[in-house]
């Protein structure tokens, strides 16, 4: 793969096969609001692909390749999973692509433990939202987030959480299974932000990275979940990724605010469930394609984003939904536009999947990555060619597995 050099910015930081059908349908775009035409994508950066943990008894473990490498950084592999993992010291934050290692701790992921974690609340700053107001087109209209219809998995099985611990504690996304070419049926494969797996230039992968399914599938409330059981907040269980894959450019110059990593903010998980053997395909039944022909935004047609805002005035808790026809967005002549669309969702949103129907067929065409400090828009990258060298190695090299 060509290895370029970009940063990743962000934003806002389910059962049977018959869902799957159900899932498709939901998923078709049918509010309307204000468009905006388009341009073509430019170059992406190239995939990191990482290896996480390797499996055998049911649980994962350090490999020994990795577990040499952290000890490389003076970290002792038998103690990551007692609680090693939360030494954030600077030196010992594991950055490189086959540093990362995310070992199953079963039972960390507990429901209070869920309902704590914060938004990854990362949001672009005024000054790099007017940097280059010549491609881009005038923000558009507010569209606000409605509410996903109940239970999720007969609505948007694909859809779900994506919690992480970072030095600041426990945090949220959002992510969606997406089918995995190579082996059809059976896919392992979840779409998020790349701010959603690394902290960027300053920082490494976050740690015990795990993607829930059709999160609080009923949609209850905080009160109605106050003595929840695991099944109520994780209909299919927690699903632990075991290898990730985001851009270089994320990796070696991603910000906080924005930035030119916005451009490629986009990563793919391999997941394997805490327990069961089923794949989370098979398991929530549904999954979708990816587009990547990166449609200019004029030739895109509506686009939905799919997500959990946690920020107020939302709680994380609600799965919601934009539709809006999308604008072109673009922070420096010198990288691909983004798209545009307008919506309220907020912090935690990031990652989530945006859709467009292509032949009677819903694809996943972009995930959210940024959005202003007043919550009226997102902005999520074009997936072309590099994004889809990403998907592709992850397929090959992890799927099968």
């Amino acid at each position: 793969m060509r290895s370029t050099r970009t940063s990743v910015a962000t934003g806002r930081g389910r059962r049977s096969v018959l869902a799957a059908a159900a899932a498709v349908a939901a998923l078709a775009l049918t509010a309307t609001a204000c468009g905006g035409s388009g341009d073509t994508a430019g170059d992406e950066p190239a995939a990191t692909t990482s290896q996480a943990a390797d499996t055998g008894d049911g649980r994962a473990r350090v490999p020994a390749g990795l577990a040499d490498r952290l000890k490389e950084h003076g970290i002792d592999a038998d103690q990551w999973k007692d609680g090693g993992w939360r030494n954030w010291d600077k030196d010992k934050w594991l950055s490189e692509a086959k540093d990362f290692v995310n070992p199953v701790i079963e039972g960390l992921w507990k429901p209070e433990r869920m309902k704590s974690a914060k938004e990854a609340d990362k949001t672009i700053s005024t000054k790099d939202a007017s940097a280059d107001q010549g491609v881009s087109d005038p923000d558009p209209a507010p569209v606000r987030a409605a509410a996903e219809k109940t239970p999720y998995h007969e609505n948007a099985a694909a859809v779900g959480k994506v919690f992480f611990d970072g030095p600041q504690g426990s945090m949220v996304c959002s992510g969606t299974v997406v089918k995995d070419v190579n082996h059809p049926g059976r896919s392992n494969l979840v779409w998020t932000a790349g701010h959603c797996v690394h902290a960027g230039g300053n920082g490494g992968w976050y740690r015990n990275i795990v993607f829930v399914p059709a999160y609080n599938d009923l949609g209850k409330s905080e009160a109605d979940l106050s003595n929840a059981n695991p099944v109520e907040i994780a209909p299919y269980g927690n699903w632990w990724a075991d290898w990730a894959s985001t851009s270089n450019g994320w990796i070696e110059g991603g910000s906080e605010t924005g930035g030119a990593g916005a451009a490629h903010d986009y990563a793919v998980l391999h997941v394997k469930p805490e327990q069961g053997a089923k794949s989370l395909e098979e398991t929530v039944g549904a999954a979708l394609d990816v587009d990547f022909t990166a449609p200019s935004a004029a030739e895109a047609g509506q686009m939905g984003a799919w997500g959990y805002p946690a920020a107020a005035p939302y709680n994380g808790l609600k799965m919601f939904k934009c539709v809006d026809r999308p604008g072109r967005f673009s922070l420096s002549p010198s990288l691909p536009t983004m798209y545009r669309i307008g919506c309220t969702m907020t912090g935690g949103s990031s990652g989530g999947g945006w859709f467009r129907v292509v032949d009677g067929e819903t694809k996943l065409v972009s995930n959210t990555s940024i959005g202003p400090a007043d919550n009226t828009w997102l902005a999520g990258p074009q997936l072309g060619r590099d994004a889809e060298s990403l998907y592709q190695n992850m397929s090959r090299t992890y799927g099968g597995q």
